[in-house]
């Protein structure tokens, strides 16, 4: 399907690796011009160089921690009028909500959802001027099934969640669309990460972890950022215009609700 966004600009964050790294490789592949940025040197640019070479297109990257204010002002500098913004960054640390004090929490909160809003808003108005714009954030399939040990990325994604879908419904007649993407469990490094905190709390092997992890899930299988690049360039694309303020889950069916 010809997806009909060659030639727009985008920013894509936490790109480096990842489900960040295959949205900006999906979104390269339809001829968008990337802006990615991620905070490790090395990595970034291997990423990007990968992306130039596996496209043809333009690939800007910026050493830069999004959830600071200097850090999205080196990226906003490096792509001022995106067409396109995919917000991403890290999931907090799993654990007992006993042991985090003020401090986790406003870590929290800040990086997964402060960040994500204050990047909407340094690019939404020159969307709604251009009467375009595709806006989507990569939350977490908790936003619908929360995880118990997972209660800081549980609280400070619910909140973006309510945000968006109120900012969402207020610019959708000027063609911007505003989504989440919530990934449910995809082979990317926090995956293993959790799990091997997992297999540490209940000294088990990480394989053997790994291998449970995986037979709990309704497909069988764990996702791959492949798949998951392509439904962020689909919700990026013309053909998303009607998709508006929505929280579409990846996860392989492994969430068991009807809505």
């Amino acid at each position: 399907m010809e997806l009909g966004i060659a030639g727009k600009k985008a920013i894509v964050c936490g790109a480096s690796k990842g489900l960040g790294r295959a949205c900006a490789e999906a979104l390269a592949r339809e001829g968008v011009k990337v802006t990615i940025a991620a905070r490790h040197l090395a990595q970034l640019a291997e990423t990007a160089e990968a992306i130039r070479k596996a496209s043809g297109t333009r690939v800007t990257s910026v050493v830069a921690d999004v959830t600071t204010a200097e850090g999205r002002q080196a990226l906003l500098s490096a792509c001022a009028n995106p067409d396109i913004l995919v917000t991403n960054s890290g999931g907090p640390p799993a654990g007992d909500f006993r042991d985090w004090g003020e401090y986790e929490w406003h870590q929290a909160v800040q990086n997964n959802m402060i960040t994500h809003i204050l990047l909407m808003k340094a690019v939404i108005d020159g969307m709604v001027e251009r009467q375009w714009g595709r806006i989507v954030n990569i939350t977490s399939a908790a936003v619908k099934s929360p995880y118990p040990t997972l209660g800081l990325s549980n609280g400070a994604r619910a909140g973006l969640t309510g945000f968006v879908a109120g900012l969402s419904r207020q610019v959708a007649r000027h063609n911007v669309t505003i989504n989440n993407l919530l990934p449910g469990s995809h082979e990317t490094d926090r995956l293993l990460k959790l799990t091997e905190a997992d297999a540490r709390a209940r000294r088990v092997p990480v394989e053997t972890a790994l291998a449970e992890a995986k037979a709990a899930e309704t497909s069988g299988r764990f996702g791959t950022p492949e798949e998951f690049g392509a439904v962020c360039a689909f919700l990026c694309s013309q053909h998303a215009g009607y998709i508006v303020g929505q929280n579409i889950l990846v996860d392989g069916g492994t969430y068991p609700g009807t809505l």
